[in-house]
């Protein structure tokens, strides 16, 4: 206890020395001299809280502390005064420093206060004349005298000495000390020390006499602080804070550049662990402060542009999940719902709409193709949910007969194409040729023969834009698959919907009946019909979100039987187009990829799973998964790839030592282009697959024959009706 109060002192010194000094000579100081000085501020308020968090402990030690040094001097003066009763000679001098003893040693049997301490020094001052005690004994016993005093006035001592109302007059250094903190942010839990030491000016300015109040001085000086508080630290850590939560929402328009390697890393979230801090009559809450302050421009910002809601909705996720903050929802009245491009405008623009969007089939989304602004717009499940909520679950029903509609009209198309003499020939030619060598090539397409096809369709001719027919015949089976995807994307928006709409309901296995709950009650008239009502809408949730409809199997069950029909026997010659329309499909879909890395964005994609789905839709409509299986195409196209790329690396090895580096990158770029060929091929075949997946491509035979009978028994196949307000008619003519 001793050495934390003389460690006070010592500190307390050599602030108050070096800060006057540096005012009294007129000379500035140094920032490092003033973080510093700030720091032995901090350490000594620092000693002074842990003495007071000891309090309880010092407390119970100052007594036995207090009674082993008053052990020690009355051992002292006892020896003093048997010396002096030994000596015979008497005088009134002797017996008045007997007195004086024998009075220092009844007093020291006692409490150590104040009065009695006096008394001690008082008699000892009499006692050690005529030499009663030694030297050696005295400075002994005057060091424990000092101790008693120390020990039994520690509390008191310590505040004198912690006592930093010499701020009041340095208060120039506070703006320093705050800018270090808050580059600093690892050590902002010191901000503790530095307030308690500006407290301490209080008492002092209470005992102010050249005012006809001290509160006008205490106001003045609460206000000064706060401003400089609000300035330096509060004002540029949300500044700060908003700033690097629009940066990390914004992270892919590249705004800043945020590598912390060259400019550095700071952790502000340690500003968010303080307790709050102290300050005359109220608590500084720096969570609090920036926590209002972001709720607060978030709301005025979002009021301003409504359509930015979903930004910062993200920011206040990013806020909650990266500093801790616990921050307010808007609950503005609109722009709640983010449904991108309406359902009803999608379904009205349906040929338009399948034509400017590309599908994803892993993410289901639709990505606008091109577009004249600095943004692409996307449509996901979100925003068809959201749309489904706002015009009700019909509009599935009738979206779908837009899109049978509009098939059918694509259907034409597709069955003029394949009907046209050219086309119909060349595939003839391959059918024949593919059942004459198959055996000699393992059963496998030959990749020759469906570049020939690509290739020679060139000849018939060209559109002004640079597209052959089988382009364009590609485009119109993606267009296809596209109006798939978009139903695929209604089916699943409508079971968000469901799903979100019946989470209130708290279990679906048992719903209770509410009608006749309302009629054992013996309610009103009005009350049993919102009851039957509110027991018909659960009864459509449920059923709904249970079931869901199959509309991928209604429009391959509308469309088969006119598919497989006799009258349309050209069309069961789509499964040999089907590798040159891959082949023109890669081409297609790698030059769109490489326009994305160079500035003219026109035809650049890096999605086109429309064409994948409607291939596989198209061969289910004809059953002709297992004669294309037959081909076993990318098979063929694997093989052949490999082994170019083993023949490539091969001529790259003998090429590095024979050290012809125009050849040798001649090599490596034919290397890279066969495998970007090649991994272009993999995904086609894996989007393929998870395409027929959709339509049920591998049934079993039980299945089939089930499905053949409930088809009999409903009479109902051939019909081609969605629904009684859309009758159905001829696909192809």
């Amino acid at each position: 206890m001793s050495s934390g109060f003389l460690y006070a002192y010592s500190l307390s010194t050599i602030i108050k020395t070096t800060m006057n000094l540096y005012m009294s000579m007129q000379k500035p100081m140094t920032k490092t001299s003033v973080k510093a000085l700030c720091r032995l501020v901090e350490l000594l308020k620092a000693i002074q809280h842990m003495f007071y968090r000891r309090s309880l402990v010092v407390a119970d030690s100052v007594t036995h502390i207090t009674q082993h040094l008053q052990y020690q001097a009355l051992h002292s003066i006892s020896v003093a005064k048997k010396r002096v009763i030994s000596d015979k000679k008497y005088s009134e001098q002797r017996l008045d420093v007997l007195s004086a003893l024998v009075l220092a040693e009844n007093t020291l049997n006692g409490p150590s206060t104040r009065q009695r301490r006096l008394i001690v020094s008082l008699a000892l001052s009499v006692g050690t004349q005529m030499k009663t005690f030694k030297d050696e004994e005295l400075v002994p016993l005057q060091l424990v005298l000092k101790k008693l005093d120390l020990i039994s006035e520690l509390t008191e001592r310590v505040r004198a000495q912690c006592d930093c109302c010499f701020l009041y007059w340095h208060r120039a250094v506070f703006p320093i000390y705050l800018d270090d903190v808050y580059e600093n942010a690892v050590d902002s839990a010191r901000l503790h020390y530095m307030f308690s030491a500006l407290r301490d000016c209080v008492p002092a300015m209470m005992h102010a006499r050249h005012l006809e109040s001290y509160e006008v001085l205490l106001e003045c000086y609460d206000k000064e602080i706060m401003e400089v508080l609000n300035e330096h630290l509060l004002d540029k850590l949300c500044k700060e804070i908003e700033k690097d939560l629009r940066l990390s929402v914004h992270t892919h328009l590249k705004l800043d550049d945020r590598n912390p390697f060259r400019v550095g890393m700071k952790d502000l979230a340690h500003f968010f662990f303080l307790n709050p801090i102290r300050f005359f009559n109220r608590f500084i809450d720096i969570k609090a402060y920036v926590t209002h302050y972001l709720d607060k421009t978030f709301y005025n910002l979002t009021t301003v542009a409504l359509h930015d809601w979903a930004t910062y909705s993200e920011m206040r996720n990013l806020a909650t999940q990266r500093y801790g903050l616990s921050m307010t929802e808007a609950h503005l009245p609109s722009q709640t719902l983010e449904q991108g491009l309406d359902v009803l405008e999608i379904m009205r623009n349906i040929h338009v709409f399948v034509s400017r969007y590309l599908y994803n089939l892993n993410n289901q989304i639709f990505i606008e193709r091109t577009s004249n602004n600095k943004h692409l717009n996307t449509i996901n499940i979100r925003h068809i949910a959201n749309s489904i909520r706002t015009h009700g679950t019909g509009i599935m029903n009738t979206t779908v007969n837009f899109t049978y509609q509009f098939l059918r009209k694509k259907f034409y198309i597709f069955s003029q194409f394949m009907y046209d003499e050219h086309i119909k020939s060349r595939l003839i030619k391959d059918i024949r040729f593919f059942r004459e060598v198959k055996d000699q090539n393992d059963h496998k397409y030959p990749f020759e023969r469906a570049d020939k096809f690509n290739r020679g369709i060139r000849k018939l001719g060209m559109t002004p834009d640079g597209q052959s027919y089988l382009d364009q015949f590609r485009q119109l089976i993606s267009q296809i698959g596209n109006a798939m995807g978009y139903v695929r994307m209604i089916r699943s928006g409508g079971l968000h919907c469901c799903s979100s709409a019946i989470r209130f309901v708290p279990d679906l296995e048992d719903i209770v009946n509410f009608e006749e709950l309302v009629k054992e009650e013996g309610l009103s008239e009005e009350t049993q019909k919102a009851a039957r009502q509110l027991d018909s809408v659960l009864s459509d949730l449920t059923r709904n979100f249970a079931e869901g409809t199959e509309y991928f199997k209604m429009l391959v069950d509308v469309f088969a039987p006119e598919f497989r029909s006799p009258k349309n026997m050209h069309l069961r010659n789509f499964y040999i187009i089907v590798p040159p329309l891959t082949l023109n499909f890669v081409e297609h879909s790698i030059s769109c990829k490489e326009k994305l890395n160079k500035k003219n964005k026109s035809g650049a994609a890096f999605t086109d799973d429309g064409f994948a789905m409607g291939v596989a839709y198209i061969l289910k409509l004809l059953d002709q998964y297992q004669e294309f299986d037959s081909l076993h195409w990318f098979q063929s196209v694997r093989e052949k790839y490999v082994k170019e790329i083993r023949a490539v690396a091969k001529q790259q090895n003998v090429q590095s030592t024979n050290q012809d580096e125009k050849l040798l990158q001649t090599m490596n770029l034919t290397h890279k282009r066969l495998e970007v060929c090649l991994q272009e091929f993999e995904l086609l075949y894996f989007s393929l697959s998870s395409a027929r997946i959709f339509f049920r491509a591998d049934k079993t035979a039980a299945e089939e024959s089930q499905e053949k009978k409930e088809k009999e028994e409903s009479g109902k196949a051939s019909n081609g009706e969605l629904s009684n307000s859309t009758p159905a008619e001829p696909v192809v003519k």
